[in-house]
């Protein structure tokens, strides 16, 4: 089944509390805004940041049970539990919502780790998530500045931030993440030398 947008919103926004639905719409308006920018699709943006955090506030019981049950990457289980909603995420928005773009897919299965060879999608749905306005955290204005004009620089200084919080917090940091940093960066390079 089809759902229209107006019905996608209840049913992700039913799943949340008020404060996160309202990141979610920050995330919306923000990866819309840097679609335009950087000539991406802002309907899929505004789809793939309205479905990012849909499993997020399910009780990590119940995550696990999902990604234990359907096969979901089982190795997230031996990182940051904060990663389960990304895959989950994904995984309903397709079985439940109906959702068969697997550009929009990957941007939600992917907003929190990052990947290798990122799609201009995932790159904007992970960075809208980073700088919405609702954010508040040390180095987000240098981030938001940095996505006024380069995409992966912004991406690349995200990630440093979050690997810097994982370190500083002594906690294990999900080797994907550490590549897609590097994968912006080889990209960085490559633009460089053209």
């Amino acid at each position: 089944m089809k759902y229209s947008r107006e019905q996608l919103i209840t049913m992700v926004s039913g799943q949340m509390p008020e404060k996160r639905w309202r990141h979610v719409e920050g995330v919306m308006t923000t990866s819309v805004s840097l679609a335009k920018r950087y000539g991406a699709d802002p309907e899929k943006a505004d789809l793939a940041a309205l479905l990012h955090d849909l499993a997020k506030f399910w009780p990590m019981e119940r995550q696990e049970a999902v990604m234990l049950e359907h096969g979901l990457q089982p190795e997230l289980l031996q990182y940051d539990r904060q990663l389960l909603h990304a895959e989950i995420g994904a995984y309903v928005a397709e079985q439940e919502y109906g959702i068969r773009d697997e550009e929009v897919l990957n941007a939600v299965r992917y907003h929190t780790s990052g990947r290798e060879q990122m799609t201009l999608l995932d790159k904007i749905v992970c960075l809208a998530d980073y700088i919405e306005p609702g954010r508040n955290f040390p180095g987000v204005d240098q981030i938001r500045g940095l996505a006024e004009h380069n995409l992966e620089k912004a991406l690349i200084c995200g990630f440093d931030s979050t690997i810097s919080f994982l370190l500083q917090q002594g906690k294990i940091i999900f080797p994907l993440t550490v590549i897609a940093r590097n994968s912006l960066i080889r990209e960085l390079n490559e633009q460089k030398e053209r």
